[in-house]
């Protein structure tokens, strides 16, 4: 399942690098892009644990940009 989520207040481009980084390494994501420009995030991860993958992907996102808010 492939799903695009909007960010709000991601600071920088180090910082969604990062996130990308992080996030890819959550066993059953297949692909991640963090977004500076575009304050975006899209998500492909295996649809039978997408929402949990999702879970982890958040607090990813807050554990490197703690002001950092992923709209679910």
């Amino acid at each position: 399942m492939k799903k695009s989520f909007m960010l709000e207040d991601l600071d920088c481009a180090n910082c969604a690098a990062k996130m990308e980084r992080a996030i890819a390494e959550i066993p059953g994501v297949k692909k991640v892009t963090v977004s500076f420009m575009a304050q975006k995030m899209i998500l492909d991860a295996d649809d039978e644990r997408f929402d949990e993958i999702l879970g982890q992907a958040v607090k990813c996102v807050k554990k490197v940009e703690p002001d950092c808010v992923v709209l679910v």
